[in-house]
């Protein structure tokens, strides 16, 4: 069902679970410039709460945006609530989205009921660690061919291909890794590479800023981390101290997306998480 936006954007959503007297859930996706494929989460709260996806605007199946920052960005999630009818909602970010999630928890803290940090980047300089570990992942004739489709035009069978290599090393699993990265890199919707520089540029706040948009997070806020993500552990506890209310769970045996590898453990965090706010 698409949502329209107070400037004339339609948000793609999708909404399903149960009313129970617990505040919504609202889903946002990574990227940027991705899109929503979440379905598996919310399915592992369906039978708990009420469950919103949607795709960001110019991401996806919503409509295209020039206006891509993280505030605007907030205040869709918000105005999405208002829709709803929800005075209060858990906001689960994924990847970019846990970024996202933080933003609106520290912009619209009245209507957060609780926040779920699930493998976000962290604060400091996390992509070194990101790049070595990421090149350890990758064969140099994966890494050369994906540095030639990088640089041009690609047929859709290229962009599937360029996709997969772009993603698999976010995986812990190495036998799986590849299969996983093609099954989300054959979506049949386009990246949007402008959304991604934009709020790629608008969302890098200095480490002081980072610091104080956590510290002002009154919502119990849940990091959820693959241990085996790239991208580094340590850089997300480092901004969950700044957090007042946090619980920190780093899951064994998984990447950057660990539902796909240790499912059970990511439902019992997630469920926690929902049921927790009142």
């Amino acid at each position: 069902m698409p949502f329209s936006t107070s400037d004339g954007i339609r948000l793609w959503t999708a909404t399903t679970g149960t009313a129970t007297g617990r505040p919504a859930v609202v889903i946002l996706h990574g990227g940027p410039g991705l899109w929503d494929d979440y379905a598996v989460l919310a399915e592992m709260l369906d039978d708990l709460v009420v469950v919103h996806r949607f795709d960001q605007r110019g991401c996806g199946r919503s409509d295209p945006s020039d206006l891509q920052t993280l505030a605007r960005s907030a205040r869709d999630i918000d105005e999405l609530r208002a829709y709803f009818g929800h005075e209060r909602i858990v906001v689960i970010g994924h990847s970019f989205g846990a970024t996202l999630a933080m933003t609106y928890a520290a912009s619209y803290g009245d209507h957060v009921a609780g926040v779920v940090y699930l493998d976000g980047v962290g604060i400091g300089d996390w992509r070194t660690a990101y790049d070595e570990e990421r090149a350890r992942r990758i064969t140099p004739e994966q890494d050369a061919r994906l540095q030639e489709l990088s640089g041009r035009q690609r047929t859709p069978a290229e962009e599937t291909e360029f996709r997969a290599l772009s993603w698999f090393t976010d995986h812990a699993d190495r036998e799986r890794a590849m299969e996983w990265a093609y099954a989300s890199a054959a979506v049949d919707l386009p990246i949007n590479f402008a959304a991604n520089r934009a709020l790629g540029a608008t969302g890098r706040l200095t480490p002081d800023e980072q610091k104080a948009q956590a510290a002002a997070i009154r919502a119990p806020v849940t990091f959820v981390h693959g241990a085996e993500d790239p991208r580094p552990a340590w850089a997300v506890r480092d901004l969950a101290d700044h957090v007042p209310n946090h619980t920190f769970h780093l899951i064994p045996g998984a990447g950057h997306s660990p539902w796909l590898e240790q499912p059970e453990r990511v439902r019992e965090v997630l469920r926690a998480a929902v049921m927790e706010p009142k």
